[in-house]
């Protein structure tokens, strides 16, 4: 039901998706699956972002905080943390997603999930854009940059773009 939900958020029909995560969320509690509970809340949590309710985003990717950190799951943690950043950063509220930005580039470091840390440091660097602090902004897309070359990325041109706008912009009066 879970992979269901995911297709059909994929597909782009959200409400869809949260009936079948609705359906999955108790079957999966039920047998205790605390993994699979927490990836299915993060998910519910993907689709009211994507709804842009950002309230109920939070409130799913907290739970699913709560429980990956229960299970271990350092992984699911950092996902987690960067999910709740960008929330954050939807409801302007810059330093809050810069905090948990800040907590997920630690464990993806810590973890060597170097496609992770990229998105992390993507999504750092647009909060500094955001800030104006277009020198932070720039030290975290020159990372993007070098990783998305070494893991051969498929948004490499795109991470190059926002690199040369960014300098650009750092060169204005």
């Amino acid at each position: 039901l879970n992979n269901i939900g995911w297709a059909y958020s994929f597909l782009g029909d959200q409400q869809q998706a949260l009936d079948y995560y609705d359906q999955a969320l108790p079957l999966i509690h039920q047998v205790g699956d605390k993994a699979g509970e927490a990836a299915t809340l993060n998910n519910i949590g993907r689709v009211y972002f994507d709804l842009d309710n950002q309230q109920q985003a939070l409130d799913y990717y907290n739970q699913a905080l709560y429980l990956n950190r229960q299970v271990g799951d350092k992984a699911g943690v950092a996902a987690n943390l960067n999910n709740i950043g960008r929330v954050y950063f939807a409801l302007n509220d810059q330093q809050q997603a810069l905090d948990y930005y800040n907590q997920a580039l630690s464990l993806r470091r810590q973890l060597g999930d170097k496609a992770g840390e990229s998105g992390t440091r993507f999504n750092m660097a647009t909060v500094y854009i955001d800030l104006g602090e277009l020198e932070e902004a720039e030290e975290h897309m020159i990372e993007v940059v070098k990783i998305y070359e070494a893991i051969d990325h498929p948004d490499l041109n795109f991470a190059q773009v926002i690199l040369v706008q960014i300098r650009a912009l750092r060169k204005e009066p």
